[in-house]
């Protein structure tokens, strides 16, 4: 999934604050935040849009342009965790200020990129940054605020978050149509700017809380397992699988184990907690986060790619069409959320996957049609009001199936998830991105009934989260 939709737990990680020094201008303390994560998820929604354009100006084949997104989705996936852990080491504040300076000159390098290996690089280094700034600005707000102020300031955060999903993808296109996709690049610049200067001015600074080692070890390997895996599917999804290829997938597995090794020895202390998985309801849940967060990031990239290649749209309204989405699910999570909380999440983490699936074989022939109202406006509705059930029981059941002193290690695990689930996803739709013309319109519908049953899937894994620990 590229980052265009916040993940379950993105709102769970801030740390709390005691009350005793609340800011001096709370109100830019939030805009400041807002403006740091709004650089995460507008990008990653413009390069979906965009991805057409890119293929035209570098001649870009499929595999390139899978790394377009998974460049940016590795390191924000492996490291996220070990961002968390490096802001309460080094700082929040001097944390989220170097990440937004680091994504902006990342961004600048997209803008101006002369190939496709430098363009993937600087979108390498974006991840990385984002991975910094992203638990950063969670943790500003959570020490910055208490109490009722906390959980407004986090509710404002949130609904800042899906009006930059709803604008990240219509303002991309329309500068792509304008101009350039090196010009929706841009606009990460002057945003990166007023985050730095804000936080460097009104954010307080913080006292370095935890002063133990951080798991290096472990964001080194979850990085290179991850990279390798990635490697393997991107190559073996649009070629044939060679022993070279088997060789690069053994390489990811083999440092995969590493880490869960590492991990286990770490103990508490590793960016990955093994103990959590001692929970059946933990790992229903993230199995189903990363089956259903892993078929929305393959339809994020595929159906505005679809819809400028073979229904012939503008990347403004390629970009439109996936409004209804971040805006359906943020009015109507709320209400899951209160349901939830009154039946427990277990039923509403089966009934929203099915109702996904249901809107991905609504999207059959979307390509082939040019109707939106008719073929592609239903689709992304049923497949919102899904996600709306969803996502905030999903949050809920995440804290309840882990004790106390884990809830902040889950729910960074959790978004952590969601996110490799749209790397290995993306990884595999190659032979779409690569087809063209009828082919490619079959290749689509195909990817589809592969999201729809994926969906399902991850449907039955809510069935390991036990009634006992959802419902509170």
């Amino acid at each position: 999934m590229s980052n265009a939709l916040p993940a379950p737990c993105d709102a769970l990680t801030p740390r709390t604050n005691d009350g005793t020094n609340p800011p001096a201008h709370p109100r830019l303390v939030i805009a400041t935040t807002i403006l740091a994560s709004s650089l995460a998820l507008i990008d990653s929604s413009v390069v979906n849009v965009g991805l057409p354009a890119i293929s035209r100006s570098f001649e870009a084949d499929a595999v390139g342009l899978q790394w377009v997104v998974n460049a940016y989705l590795l390191p924000l996936s492996a490291l996220l965790l070990l961002g968390g852990a490096a802001g309460d080491r080094f700082g929040r504040r001097r944390l989220l200020i170097a990440g937004v300076i680091l994504f902006g000159i990342a961004s600048l390098a997209c803008s101006v990129a002369p190939n496709l290996p430098l363009l993937q690089f600087a979108r390498f280094v974006q991840g990385a940054s984002a991975a910094m700034l992203m638990p950063s600005s969670l943790a500003i707000l959570g020490q910055s605020f208490h109490g009722e102020a906390k959980g407004r300031a986090i509710g404002i955060w949130a609904a800042s978050g899906a009006a930059a999903g709803a604008v990240g993808p219509v303002l991309g296109g329309w500068l792509i149509d304008a101009g350039s996709w090196r010009f929706a690049f841009l606009i990460n610049v002057p945003v990166s700017i007023a985050a730095a200067a804000l936080a460097y001015r009104y954010v307080d600074r913080d006292v370095n809380e935890a002063t133990g080692f951080l798991d290096w070890s472990g964001g080194a390997l979850a990085t290179a397992g991850l990279g390798f895996i990635t490697w393997a599917l991107t190559e073996g999804s649009n070629r044939t699988w060679s022993p070279s290829i088997f060789v690069l997938l053994a390489s990811g597995i083999v440092f995969s184990i590493m880490f869960l090794l590492v991990e286990r020895r770490l103990g508490d202390q590793a960016m990955m907690p093994l103990s959590l998985f001692g929970s059946q309801s933990f790992v229903g849940l993230t199995l189903l986060t990363f089956l259903l967060y892993g078929a929305l990031g393959g339809l994020f990239v595929l159906l505005p790619f679809v819809l400028i290649q073979a229904g012939k749209y503008t990347a403004t309204q390629a970009g439109a069409a996936l409004l209804p989405l971040p805006i359906i699910i943020a009015i109507a999570s709320p209400a899951a959320g209160a349901l939830a909380a009154r039946i427990g999440p277990r039923w509403l983490l089966v009934a929203g996957p099915v109702v996904v699936a249901v809107g991905f074989l609504l999207a059959l022939g979307a390509g082939s049609s040019t109707n939106y109202w008719l073929r592609v406006f239903p689709a992304i509705t049923v497949i919102a009001v899904g996600m709306a059930g969803a996502v905030a029981p999903l949050t809920t059941a995440v804290l309840m199936s882990v004790d106390r002193h884990h809830t902040g290690a889950a729910s960074g695990l959790n978004s952590a998830v969601a996110r490799t689930g749209g790397l290995v996803a993306t990884a595999l739709i190659g032979p779409v991105i690569a087809s063209v013309g009828v082919a490619l319109n079959s290749a689509f519908d195909v990817a589809v009934l592969i999201g729809a049953a994926i969906s399902l899937m991850a449907a039955v894994s809510a069935v390991l989260v036990r009634p006992t620990a959802a419902a509170a």
